[in-house]
């Protein structure tokens, strides 16, 4: 019995390592991509020598585990992050194997293909709802595959991971069962059972990388915008935590002063617009300029507008807008005050545009169940937790010569958002982020990876302005063009192609994996069905 435990929990450690290692981490900042191809077989090998109960089990350590590995940053974000990914995961695998364990049960021939469509429907599922979250979808650890990826633009990063995941399926139901000295027997006896599903994988890999090669194209010939991304390099959450307000003040102020003075070195070189990065600027522009109910705020905004009135220049910043809707917050001690995570389009220090998150970060951003969960709420609150309002509307921003939407940090993460944007007319995807509280190159790449197939998926280019790092410019194929350094005050002039028609994805978005997900939902109950009628 221990050395069984003992086998099981190594499973457990070599699987979690696998999956965290593919994507980026801290012994490989950019991750290795070829270890996803493999990182499943360890827990197809847990699902395999477990009961159903069982299987319950180690998945939950599994989900635990591989997250805090993977994950390890998040509870730098918050308190309470780190636990509640965790938990979600750990109750997110515990379901999982025993689906998987169903699949081994039900399907003894070919439980490989209903396993890889049931674990390629978890992974959509787990980026919709309330509890959406793109990280560690296994398509996007092939980021720097460019030649793989293209087929993103078709398919969204769902045929890259239905690619990547087929072999730990088709190999785990080939060594089932085997001893180690008969793996190499028992997958050439396994192919000459199953190698219809193998060559069908092999014939698609193959067209989905000659595609990627044979549609690259030189964009030196298409139209261009020229954008300055600032850096800054400060955690804009940290001067709040300053003694006194003046203190805390006076720290905005000492940004504000680094935005300046990178913002003009950036525009000798004649930008069409100029990028801050999400709440770079923390002192509520709109509120401070229109209320004037703190004295101290209301004067670094002025000093910020006047700086902005004197430029040519659009600017774009990120910023929380607050306004007074009483319909929203009736409390009058709180001003009546409703916050929106926001991008603000500034003209000669006046703004003509805004963008507000339509996406918030669950728990952290906002919880819609205060009513149903009470005591989840009041904890939330006691941690600090700051709320913010959603959006309603998919901006779409008139540049000087081009037209823009604004991903706000998390919310390039996902592909429907971006797509979005897309399909209301945006030429270029400009994401402001801040992932400075991280402290993490690891945290930072893993956002960045991510990014990048929103920009093959739409076939738009993507530039990322954040606090320190991934500043960057992204082409319509995914290729980072330019990249700041990492946790330095830096700016970059990037020229991009402005590119117009629209993908497959963006017309029709997430219908490989609806398909999955649909077959998934089917295959398992009917052959759990057809299994028990015929043991009767």
């Amino acid at each position: 019995m221990a050395k069984k435990i003992i086998v099981h929990l190594g499973l457990v450690l070599l699987a979690s390592v696998l999956f965290a290692c593919s994507f980026p981490n801290l012994l490989f900042e950019n991750g290795v991509p070829l270890l996803a191809w493999i990182a499943y077989i360890p827990v197809l090998a847990l699902v395999s020598r477990n009961d159903i109960l069982s299987c319950a089990g180690w998945g939950a350590i599994y989900g635990y585990a591989a997250y805090g590995l993977y994950n390890y940053w998040l509870s730098v974000f918050h308190p309470l992050a780190g636990v509640i990914v965790g938990g979600v995961y750990l109750v997110y695998m515990a379901v999982l194997f025993i689906l998987l364990k169903l699949a081994d049960l039900y399907f003894p021939k070919r439980a490989y293909l209903v396993q890889w469509l049931i674990w390629l429907a978890y992974e959509y599922l787990r980026t919709t709802g309330f509890l959406a979250y793109s990280y560690g979808i296994t398509g996007y650890s092939q980021w720097r595959i460019i030649p793989l990826i293209q087929i993103a633009g078709i398919t969204g990063v769902w045929g890259v991971s239905a690619l990547v995941l087929f072999p730990s399926f088709w190999l785990a139901q080939a060594v089932k069962g085997s001893k180690l000295r008969g793996i190499g027997g028992a997958v050439v006896s396994f192919f000459k059972k199953e190698k219809i599903s193998a060559l069908i994988w092999a014939a698609a890999l193959a067209a989905a990388l000659i595609y990627g090669v044979t549609t690259q194209k030189d964009f030196s010939s298409y139209p261009k915008a020229r954008l300055a991304l600032i850096q800054h390099n400060t955690d804009p959450w940290l001067p709040s935590k300053a003694p006194t307000a003046w203190q805390t003040m006076e720290e905005y102020r000492r940004d504000l002063a680094i935005l300046k003075r990178l913002s003009d070195e950036a525009l000798a070189d004649e930008p069409d617009m100029v990028v801050w990065p999400e709440t770079a600027f923390v002192p509520r522009i709109y509120w401070h300029e229109t209320y004037r109910d703190d004295q101290m705020s209301w004067m670094l905004v002025k000093e910020l507008l006047d700086y902005l009135s004197g430029k040519d220049t659009p600017f774009l910043i990120g910023n929380d807008d607050a306004r007074r809707e009483p319909a929203k917050n009736p409390n009058p001690l709180e001003n009546f005050r409703i916050d929106y995570n926001a991008a603000l389009l500034f003209e000669k220090g006046k703004i003509t545009a805004t963008y507000r998150k339509l996406h918030l970060v669950p728990f952290t951003e906002y919880f819609p169940y205060k009513k149903q969960l009470p005591f989840i709420y009041r904890i939330l609150e006691k941690a600090d937790t700051h709320f913010w309002e959603k959006g309603n509307e998919a901006t779409v921003f008139a540049g000087p010569g081009f037209t823009f939407s604004v991903p706000i940090c998390f919310e390039d993460t996902f592909g429907y958002l971006s797509r979005n944007f897309v399909r209301a007319g945006a030429d270029v995807l400009i994401n402001l982020s801040n992932d400075a509280w991280s402290k993490s190159l690891p945290a930072q790449n893993q956002h960045l990876s991510m990014a990048v197939f929103r920009a093959v998926e739409n076939y738009r280019p993507m530039v990322r302005s954040t606090a320190s790092g991934q500043t960057c410019a992204i082409d319509p194929r995914g290729q980072v063009t330019a990249m700041a350094l990492p946790f330095a005050e830096a700016w970059i002039n990037t020229v991009i192609p402005l590119v117009k028609g629209e993908t497959t994805y963006t017309r029709y978005g997430d219908y490989l994996a609806l398909a999955f997900t649909i077959a998934a939902s089917v295959l398992l109950p009917f052959g759990i069905i057809s299994g028990k009628m015929r043991k009767r």
